[in-house]
């Protein structure tokens, strides 16, 4: 390891776990835990978690963000979207959890500013990250100093690659431009056999992976009647697995 790589490794890392469902939010409940994204629909990327969810995501004892996105498709939203996505930031603030992940677009991809300035003012003391609407944007250096600007703590992206590993360079460049005053996180395709060499790459140190495992169905009639759709589900085994390889690639 260079001595960059190895001043890099003395930081703080950080792992950050993707659930939608409450088997999900128990097998994340690990030290090796940083923070869990609580979501509903992770098929489709994740959709705002039910209050029902919200409510079981009190008992967690590791901080829990819930995902604001109010539908599948792309992040323009209309007036109508905008305010249900303050009801549901209204929900997750009453239910105290730790903060929200945001997000939002204009018709040509950039942030728009405007609409999460209102968001973020609707959080009051809850933190905020930004969600992979960043990976779309066309100038990702621009949408960081925006990122920045609104006092976002933390930007998940795959440096605008549906992989990260893929991202690396895009990564690097953000984390290096960041200069610490935002966390770049990654996500996107994180696994365990490429972590090292992304970490080698890209110097990220944040994390972020659904660590989920196929599982069978319990009951094929589910799959006939439309019921089910691909049974994934978060292991803590796979959680485990990942912290052993972030532990061996950054010593």
């Amino acid at each position: 390891m260079d001595k960059a790589l190895r001043s890099l490794a003395e930081l703080p890392t950080s792992l950050e776990i993707c659930v939608d469902d409450a088997r999900g939010l128990a097998a994340a409940q690990l030290d090796c835990v940083s923070r869990i994204e609580l979501c509903s629909a992770l098929s489709l990327g994740g959709l705002s978690p039910t209050p029902g969810l919200i409510a079981l995501a009190r008992q967690s004892r590791i901080p829990v963000f819930a995902l604001i996105r109010p539908r599948a498709g792309d992040f323009v939203f209309s007036h109508e979207e905008e305010a249900q996505m303050l009801d549901d930031i209204a929900a997750v603030r009453a239910a105290e959890l730790s903060g929200v992940v945001l997000g939002a677009a204009l018709p040509d991809s950039s942030l728009d500013l405007a609409m999460l300035e209102r968001l973020s003012a609707a959080c009051g003391p809850l933190r905020r990250q930004l969600h992979r609407v960043f990976d779309l944007v066309p100038d990702p250096l621009q949408a960081l100093e925006g990122a920045v600007s609104l006092g976002f703590e933390r930007i998940l992206t795959s440096g605008q690659t549906p992989r990260a590993f893929d991202g690396a360079q895009i990564l690097r460049l953000l984390r290096e431009r960041a200069a610490g005053r935002i966390d770049i996180m990654a996500g996107g395709g994180i696994r365990p056999e490429t972590l090292s060499a992304l970490f080698r790459q890209s110097g990220i140190r944040s994390f972020h992976a659904s660590c989920r495992r196929r599982s069978s169905v319990q009951d094929e009639r589910l799959l006939l009647f439309g019921f089910a759709a691909e049974n994934v589900v978060t292991s803590a085994e796979e959680i485990m697995r990942l912290d052993h390889a972030i532990r061996l690639a950054l010593h």
